[in-house]
């Protein structure tokens, strides 16, 4: 024999005897080393009949129901401002002053003008009857009596323009006070006295409403058609969550559908109304607003940590009336608070596998406990 002939062989037992080897030091199956071994411990809770609602979630933002940019009308000195930042204030609350002095010497000089006008009016009108008089008599023409006519005519115009002028000259003044016409919570002040304003100056503070406060959340089509579906006619409650977690502590109330898609989004704009009467919501914050059944139906539920996956979809792990488990393909409807609706592939009070699954497979006998309570796993 060769050389080259003796190294292989020698190789081949070598390997042999190692692969030998190791395999003496692996554990012999269960069964075979030690038939009296105790049966894997499982923990199991029994499906249930429970009152499980259909949910839904989105972000919302909040929008005032009322906002109000307050801004002058008329251009002036500011002399005053009448409110504190972030006071409450009701409506026609003055919040600003303007200059008086050029608006009302304006308002006089057309009430002169007014008063002249009406005496100019009342000396046409005693001309026309003095001539209508003579007329009568053939003592006048009738072209005086028709310069009389137009002269009274012209007179009466004057006034009632004179008039206008008083009644226009009113109103600017009224301007030099600005008030809010809303109830609400006034913002800072943009201006301070001694500047010049006008109606090009811009805002010069906001009122908003905060009595209540609108929520405004997107829904997708497929969301709300799945809405209209599972909840059509039944009683919805709408709470909101803060971005603290905490919830708001009163529910809200929709009150308006967005007529429109946005084609950017495929959402419709959904408003939901919330009292505010502890001032948390402000103006353009965020929010979570939650949609649910206000009288959920009872439903067959497991918990969500019983679920498992493989390609052939979602299956839970049995223990039947033996103890030996079975392996369950399940037909899952909604999924709420760490539990799911069964539809299909699982009847209430058999127990379904929490804790344990990667220690069994279907047909293995094990050792069934029940999930003890105090761990809020059950459903």
């Amino acid at each position: 024999m060769s050389s080259s002939v003796r190294l292989r062989v020698f190789s081949s037992l070598t390997i042999a005897v190692t692969i030998a080897g190791i395999a003496s030091q692996l554990p012999e199956p269960a069964a075979a080393q030690s038939p009296n071994a105790p049966l894997p411990a499982v923990l199991v809770v029994e499906a249930a009949k429970k009152p499980l609602g259909r949910q839904n979630e989105f972000i919302g933002r909040v929008e005032a129901i009322e906002k109000v940019e307050i801004r002058a009308r008329v251009q002036g000195f500011l002399v005053k401002t009448h409110f504190a930042a972030g006071a409450p204030v009701e409506p026609n609350q003055i919040l600003f002053t303007i200059e008086k002095e050029p608006f009302e010497a304006t308002l006089e000089r057309f009430k002169a003008q007014l008063a002249a006008a009406e005496a100019t009016l009342a000396n046409a009108s005693a001309t026309l009857r003095r001539y209508r008089e003579l007329e009568s008599k053939q003592v006048a023409s009738q072209a005086q009596l028709d310069v009389a006519v137009a002269e009274e005519s012209r007179a009466r115009a004057s006034v009632m323009e004179a008039k206008a002028n008083v009644t226009n000259a009113e109103i600017q003044l009224s301007y030099t006070d600005i008030r809010t016409p809303i109830a609400g919570r006034v913002g800072r002040a943009a201006i301070t006295p001694g500047n010049l304003v006008g109606p090009e100056t811009g805002v010069l503070t906001t009122v908003v409403r905060t009595d209540e406060m609108y929520a405004l959340f997107p829904v997708t089509q497929s969301q709300l058609l799945d809405a209209r579906r599972g909840m059509k006619g039944k009683p919805l409650t709408v709470t909101a969550r803060l971005s603290d977690g905490s919830l708001l502590p009163t529910e809200g109330k929709i009150d308006f559908l967005d007529v429109v898609v946005d084609p950017k989004t495929d959402g419709q704009l959904v408003r939901a109304v919330f009292a505010n009467q502890d001032g948390v919501l402000t103006d353009g914050m965020t929010l979570r607003v939650a949609v649910a059944e206000t009288a959920p139906a009872e439903l067959t539920v497991v918990p969500t940590v019983a679920l498992a996956t493989d390609q052939a979809g979602r299956f839970v792990f049995v223990v039947n009336s033996d103890n030996v488990v079975e392996q369950r393909r399940l037909n899952l409807g909604i999924e709420r608070n760490g539990l799911v609706e069964v539809r299909d592939g699982l009847q209430p009070g058999e127990r379904v596998i929490v804790q344990g699954q990667q220690r069994v497979r279907p047909g293995a006998k094990v050792n069934p406990q029940p999930l003890p309570q105090a761990t809020g796993a059950s459903p």
